[in-house]
């Protein structure tokens, strides 16, 4: 794998928070099953069990993929149902479960909504993933965008911008710290000092704070040469390197090979070279870190294109 493998995790230092790189590309995906949104679901997901959704994660560490990741929602308002569904398994039990069934891959929260946590809260879950998983952690932390869902958990939806500069270092400093203002939490996160944290959002405020206080940026849809223009010149002004700084992007669901069912109009289909190349040819330069979703129509067909963009995509992307 490119970047710090698991393998290589004994070569960081104290200091070092696992970075991507210089001149490499990390790809992962966003698991399927464990989020079931109606408008993009497949069949075969809604009745798929957990040794299906460990299989997906297996096969993907097999195939060679950077990471999985896993969303997080506490619970889908009535009026937003039909779009979203209700079916978001949680990030830190579902992150746990897999890392009993892989051994390399890393792990992703994407997004883990910090603004429904206090801080220490957030740092215990967030250190037993890691602590589980024997340092494979990938924290993407985002600010939340369903009014409603902070409603119910009686917390001020205005307020989550700055609900996040308060706690995003507040996490920082407990993950980084078993003892912060007198109280002590153990056990602490494998990688030190701490998980890489991947800030997540396309608002201003949101790029600012993964610059400020983050290890990289987690677009909210695909990266556009704006907003990575605005990622790096807020780095060149902090005086933060770009290397090593991990830059996101989320690509079109793809299909390799012709498919045999529909796999929806904005699925990008063929061979892995022509597939690379218009993943490729839609995406900033600066990007050192794609998320892609392959589209199938069971689970054998799910896995089949995992194995196949592993063996013939995934070198074309990095």
């Amino acid at each position: 794998m490119p970047g710090i493998s698991p393998a290589q995790r004994s070569v960081v230092t104290d200091t070092t928070v696992l970075c991507i790189d210089p001149g490499h590309r990390w790809v992962g995906t966003q698991l399927p099953i464990q989020a079931q949104s109606s408008l993009f679901v497949a069949e075969w997901e809604r009745s798929a069990s957990p040794e299906d959704l460990a299989q997906v994660a297996q096969t993907c560490e097999v195939a060679g993929f950077d990471y999985v990741g896993v969303c997080d929602h506490i619970a889908i308002p009535e009026r937003a149902a039909s779009s979203m569904g209700t079916h978001w398994m949680d990030p830190i039990a579902t992150l746990s479960w897999l890392a009993a069934k892989t051994k390399r891959i890393h792990l992703l929260t994407h997004v883990y909504v910090l603004p429904y946590r206090h801080a220490r809260v957030a740092a215990k879950q967030l250190s037993a993933v890691d602590h589980l998983s024997e340092g494979r952690l990938v924290a993407g932390i985002g600010a939340g965008h369903l009014a409603e869902e902070f409603a119910l958990l009686n917390l001020d939806f205005s307020s989550r911008g700055r609900v996040m500069d308060e706690r995003l270092p507040q996490l920082i400093l407990a993950l980084e710290n078993e003892f912060v203002a007198g109280f002590g939490a153990s056990p602490r996160p494998t990688q030190h000092p701490r998980p890489p944290i991947w800030v997540a959002g396309s608002s201003a405020p949101a790029i600012r704070r993964a610059v400020e206080v983050g290890d990289g940026w987690l677009p909210q849809g695909p990266a556009t040469p704006r907003l990575v223009k605005s990622v790096k010149d807020r780095l060149e002004r902090a005086q933060r390197p770009v290397d090593g700084f991990a830059i996101g992007h989320i690509a079109p669901p793809i299909h390799l090979g012709t498919p045999g069912s529909d796999v929806g109009k904005y699925t990008i289909t063929g061979s892995p070279s022509g597939v690379a190349d218009q993943l490729l040819s839609s995406m900033p330069t600066d990007v050192n870190q794609i998320q892609v979703r392959v589209m199938a129509n069971s689970l054998d067909e799910y896995c089949n294109q995992l194995s196949w963009a592993g063996a013939e995509l995934l070198p074309l992307l990095r």
